[in-house]
């Protein structure tokens, strides 16, 4: 039995990525086989495809995609949370831009009644990683000031949300001032544009106290306007790198604020880890989607022929939330 997938040719740009046959994978015990209905695009994807950031090596080395909605169609030995025809979503380490994939049943979750997989696709990684960010290693608590960089970006708009339903006064950074107006009815209480990697002063200006825990999607400069900007024994998450690996930053206030500086990536965790991420998710955000307290937001989708074409809307940043590829 073979599937269609959307391969990496070569590393290069959206061009190099192909719809290939491939054989249907089995799984082995305490997995299951999903049948992917829908997908989406994640920052990680591209640096895949350009050959910066290879795959584990668990998963296809040259079929990108980190997060699956689908239905379980095959279950391998052992398996006991999940049955035949489970609507289901979460995470992989690659492979998810198929028709098939393998996962073990402990890293996915049930899809909430009537989130349609289009929706469904758009959660694991966005929810998952802010989620995981900002509770597990942040220790964001109601009554907390939130501070989200790109809150246009899929983990930014799930951040809103999540920091919202906690409880928490959400302040918000984007490049530009549409993205901040899209952001308020997600439960954006204050924007501010960055403004050449500038913003501390706008957020002094909405949280006087400064921000409790800083969801650090960009890195680079921006690591430098978080410490100005973060209250004493606040919390900077650091999950992307967008504005760059390198920068100096001003010790003395580490030490002055007693700041704390953490660094989290999901894809490269170990199987135990991925699945404890997983289980919080499925315990303290899925009650929330299937309420409809938070929810995915969708910017476009398209058919998993038009993978070039997500990837290049993605790399040209005018998208608002999740690229959604259908297989």
């Amino acid at each position: 039995m073979t599937m269609r997938a959307v391969a990496i040719t070569k590393p290069g740009g959206p061009d190099v990525l192909a719809v290939v046959e491939r054989p249907s994978p089995e799984p082995s015990r305490g997995e299951v086989r999903v049948r992917v209905r829908a997908t989406a695009i994640n920052r990680a994807d591209l640096l895949q495809r350009m050959g910066a950031y290879p795959a584990p090596a668990d998963s296809p080395p040259d079929i990108p995609g980190l997060e699956i909605a689908g239905e379980v169609d095959a279950v391998g030995p052992g398996v006991e949370r999940l049955k035949l025809g489970d609507r289901v979503f979460g995470l992989v380490g690659g492979g998810g831009y198929a028709e098939q994939v393998v996962s073990h049943e402990r890293a996915l979750a049930k899809i909430p009644d009537g989130l349609p997989f289009e929706q469904a696709a758009a959660v694991p990684e966005a929810f998952i990683t802010a989620h995981d960010a900002m509770v597990a290693q942040g220790q964001l608590a109601g009554g907390d000031t939130l501070l989200v960089h790109a809150v246009g970006s899929g983990v930014g708009t799930a951040a809103v949300q999540l920091g919202k339903a906690l409880g928490c006064f959400v302040v918000g950074t984007a490049r530009t001032p549409d993205k901040l107006e899209r952001a308020k009815p997600l439960g954006l209480h204050a924007g501010v544009v960055a403004d050449a990697n500038k913003f501390a002063d706008g957020v002094r200006a909405h949280a006087p106290d400064g921000a409790t825990v800083v969801l650090e999607l960009v890195g680079g400069g921006y690591v430098d306007e978080d410490l100005r900007c973060t209250r004493p024994l606040g919390r900077i998450v650091l999950v992307g790198l967008l504005a760059g690996a390198r920068h100096e930053i001003d010790l003395a206030l580490v030490l002055r604020k007693r700041l704390r500086i953490l660094g989290t990536v999901l894809r490269a965790r170990p199987l135990e880890e991925k699945i404890a991420a997983m289980r919080a998710f499925e315990a303290q955000v899925v009650p929330l989607l299937a309420r409809g307290l938070v929810a995915p937001v969708v910017d476009t989708v398209m058919d998993l022929d038009q993978a070039g074409a997500a990837h290049a809307r993605m790399a040209s940043n005018a998208g608002f939330g999740k690229i959604v590829l259908r297989c």
